[in-house]
């Protein structure tokens, strides 16, 4: 032997299995990335994909409040005027209905709170016919044939017209039917129904159009 001592045999250190990145206090697991150690969690996860919706919401609603009515379909103004044909070709001018009083109807064959408000127009119309009570529907985002045999199932006896592109229903603000207007004898819109009829509702609208001439 010269002497010379043996070296030391390198030290090795075993990872254990249970050596793992600790837990979060909320159970989420810490990730070890190269930048730092990030929590991921599933509430943030849920956060990350709920706010986006909530804020199109809130945006949305904005809009809708925010939104000016459309000009000439307010109380107190002049109804806009319009020429349709009703659903038997016939012209259909809100002008020659001038010197009466007019319940302009927007419905739809697919809404059911219109089931329930044609019979009391029917009602009304029959039992209002020597003040020249006029009713004239307008047809909402339907097909003409459904629009044709709904009037027929219900009975309904006066004028609808299809109204293409909804441009009398963008004239009116028209967002959803059913949505019904009271016009009086000058022309002048007197009441406004957003929603469904019950008969007090329409009781009380035609007092203000169903005066004397």
């Amino acid at each position: 032997m010269n002497g010379a001592r043996p070296k030391p045999a390198p030290r090795t250190t075993t990872r254990l299995a249970t050596d793992r990145p600790p837990a979060t206090a909320g159970g989420d697991r810490v990730e070890e990335r190269a930048g730092g150690r990030r929590p991921t969690s599933r509430r943030q996860l849920v956060i990350a994909a709920v706010t986006p919706l909530v804020l199109i919401a809130l945006w949305v609603a904005f809009l809708v409040a925010t939104q000016p009515a459309p000009a000439g379909a307010g109380i107190g103004a002049p109804a806009p005027s319009f020429a349709l044909a009703d659903l038997d070709g016939n012209p259909l001018r809100l002008a020659g209905l001038r010197g009466r009083p007019v319940i302009v109807n927007f419905w739809a064959s697919w809404c059911a709170p219109c089931v329930e408000e044609f019979p009391l127009l029917r009602a009304a119309l029959a039992a209002h016919a020597r003040d020249g009570l006029a009713i004239v529907g307008i047809v909402y985002l339907d097909r003409s044939e459904a629009a044709r045999a709904f009037m027929a199932r219900m009975g309904a006896k006066w004028p609808a017209a299809m109204d293409p592109g909804e441009a009398v229903a963008g004239q009116f603000g028209i967002l959803n039917p059913p949505e019904t207007f009271f016009i009086g004898r000058d022309g002048v819109i007197a009441g406004r129904q957003i929603g469904q009829l019950s008969a007090a509702d329409l009781d009380r609208q035609l007092l203000l159009i169903l005066g004397k001439e």
